[in-house]
């Protein structure tokens, strides 16, 4: 029997809609986001079937985190929150970085400011001028991990003062060179990655991207960095734990899957349909819409408007906020951007890291000075 005509497994769009008590928008909102899978309808072509296991896991989940205990059990997954911190904060859809707003922060200041403020300390240096490119097979966080990697011997676990400053300074500087894959000139560094990839008028939405993703509160890899900070463990080791968790798909990987959704529009040659064409395959669409965000994220508003996109992917975006009813994440307008200046291929997930290894730097030392180890307790199932 097929499993799409089981009775009772699958549901049309206005029962599943019910049952969500959202409108129908929002139940495509959820397919997009893979909360719940989608089929095709065995009778009807033009209809899609929703899998009720998922929509009623989806209702539990709510239910969950509406009562105070199961909020507490389910703080890991976007629940209550579960460290202090005085770097960044998220409150009432604005990002602020020590209580600055970070889009106000993006129309001047340069990634090096942002370490002045996040550090606490003097404005660094970062460009690397003597490092070899080793762009090859793999991401730019595999080349800036493995870069780091190979500077391991060379870490001291507890340093302080202005040596911590020219260790976070230079550790910058070699993920900047290994994500980038070129040596870098000195300067500020979003005009030597401008300079190193050829793109001279895209420096100051390059600056801008670097600042806008330079620190996101606790994501997952600021929380492996401070985890591994917490052990006592040197400062390159925590960033290699961010660079390899940032590299998820569901995390900073996300701009991968934003510039393919991006190319294979391109290939359809219209954005209506290859939303359309998604939504009936039942797969995902990437990078839209934020828990943190309901009114949409002001990352990607503040890049979107100051690099606007090409015309067809500015269509593109358009068509699934008609479709879907959610505005794009950092991660489509990090993709955007890369298109519009013909960057090299995974430039977006580069920049994510450059910028990111800031504030997790920040995060590193935050949890450092605090001497305590983060050892969560486990429920027993």
């Amino acid at each position: 029997m097929n499993e799409t005509a089981e009775p009772g497994r699958w549901m049309s769009a206005a029962d599943a809609s019910l049952l969500l008590g959202v409108r129908t928008a929002s139940l495509y909102a959820y397919v997009s986001r893979g909360l719940i899978r989608a089929s095709e309808h065995p009778d009807d072509p033009r209809a899609r079937l929703y899998a009720r296991t998922d929509i009623e896991a989806l209702i539990e989940r709510k239910r969950r985190q509406a009562r105070p205990a199961a909020a507490a059990a389910t703080a890991l997954d976007w629940g209550m929150p579960v460290l202090s911190t005085r770097i960044s904060g998220i409150a009432d859809g604005r990002l602020a970085y020590r209580g600055q707003d970070a889009i106000k922060l993006a129309d001047l200041a340069t990634l090096e400011d942002i370490a002045a403020l996040l550090w606490s300390l003097p404005a660094p240096e970062f460009a690397v001028a003597d490092q070899p490119s080793n762009r090859g097979v793999g991401s730019p966080i595999d080349h800036a991990a493995a870069t780091l990697v190979a500077t391991l011997p060379q870490s001291v676990p507890g340093e302080r003062g202005t040596r911590l400053a020219q260790r976070a300074a230079r550790l910058v500087g070699l993920i900047a060179t290994a994500a980038t894959g070129a040596s870098l000139e000195p300067g500020p560094l979003h005009l030597a990655i401008a300079r190193a990839w050829k793109a001279e008028t895209a420096a100051d939405a390059i600056r801008r991207a670097l600042v806008l993703v330079a620190d996101h509160e606790l994501n997952a890899s600021t929380f492996a960095v401070r985890v591994t900070a917490s052990t006592g463990a040197s400062l390159t080791h925590a960033l290699i734990a961010g660079l390899v968790t940032l590299a998820g798909p569901v995390h900073g990987g996300a701009t991968q899957r934003a510039s393919a959704f991006f190319a294979e529009a391109e290939r359809i040659g219209d954005a209506e349909a290859a939303v359309q064409g998604r939504l009936t395959r039942g797969e995902p669409i990437p990078a839209f819409g934020h828990r943190l965000y309901p009114k949409g994220d002001p990352r990607a508003h503040a890049l979107l408007t100051a690099a606007p996109p090409t015309p067809f992917d500015a269509s593109l975006i358009a068509a699934v906020e008609r479709v879907l009813g959610v505005a794009p994440s950092i991660d489509i307008a990090l993709a955007a951007l890369e298109r519009r200046f013909a960057l090299p291929r995974d430039s977006a997930l580069a920049l994510f890291a450059i910028g990111r290894s800031v504030g997790w730097i920040a995060h590193a030392m935050e949890q450092s000075e605090t001497g305590q180890l983060i050892r969560p307790r486990a429920a027993t199932a």
